[in-house]
């Protein structure tokens, strides 16, 4: 299914920069709701605890969880996305507040990865995602700053090219953060990881091919 499934959490709202096309589907996670209606986007599946929101709008579908239990209501928006047949998500909302919910986001990112699916969250001024056994390419028009991590104990087989500072089948590990503000040059650049998971982070600029 070539759409994608947009969460929306209760974050720190920097703006929901985007307009939903036919086939998209939009969820609410508790509290991301009331950035939906401020921003005038119908959702079509509220989710969560409702230990952010009171109420919900007359006819609306709504999942109500339990407030003691082990998915965040992030995780659960996704699982729910994954069931329905998406492959994309984009979060929105999902930073800026608790640095443990973004910490949790970020896991959830690798969650996704995991399912060889391609999450994608939304901060003030870059975009976070994680690959998996994957690739990940810029063109020469992108410009910054773009910082790769070993999200795994171990990722084996990481080629940087195009950027700054390269790599060549390289081993970068979780308790070394090497990988933190490499750069565009105006090249054709990408990224790619043999075994292990990767968490990316650029300007929220910039467009990506994962393969």
């Amino acid at each position: 299914m070539n759409k994608t499934c947009y969460i929306v959490g209760a974050g720190k709202n920097y703006g929901l920069d985007f307009t939903p096309q036919n086939g998209d589907y939009i969820i609410a996670a508790d509290g991301g709701l009331k950035y939906l209606q401020e921003a005038g986007i119908k959702s079509d599946l509220i989710i969560g605890d409702f230990d952010s929101i009171t109420e919900t709008p007359l006819n609306a579908t709504v999942i109500k969880l339990n407030v003691d239990k082990d998915d965040t209501d992030t995780l659960a928006a996704v699982r729910k996305g994954i069931q329905l047949g998406f492959d994309t998500f984009k979060i929105y909302c999902g930073t800026g507040g608790r640095i443990d919910h973004t910490i949790a986001n970020i896991q959830t990112l690798a969650f996704l990865s995991e399912k060889d699916k391609q999450g994608f969250l939304y901060d003030d001024n870059c975009i976070i995602t994680a690959i998996k056994n994957k690739r990940i390419s810029f063109d020469n028009k992108a410009s910054g700053y773009i910082s790769v991590f070993s999200l795994t104990e171990k990722s084996d087989g990481v080629t940087i090219s195009g950027l700054k500072f390269e790599l060549k089948n390289a081993v970068l590990y979780n308790h070394f953060p090497i990988g933190v503000s490499n750069e565009f040059i105006g090249k054709e650049s990408f990224i790619s990881v043999k075994s292990g998971t990767l968490i990316l982070v650029y300007s929220n600029n910039i467009k990506e091919q994962i393969i």
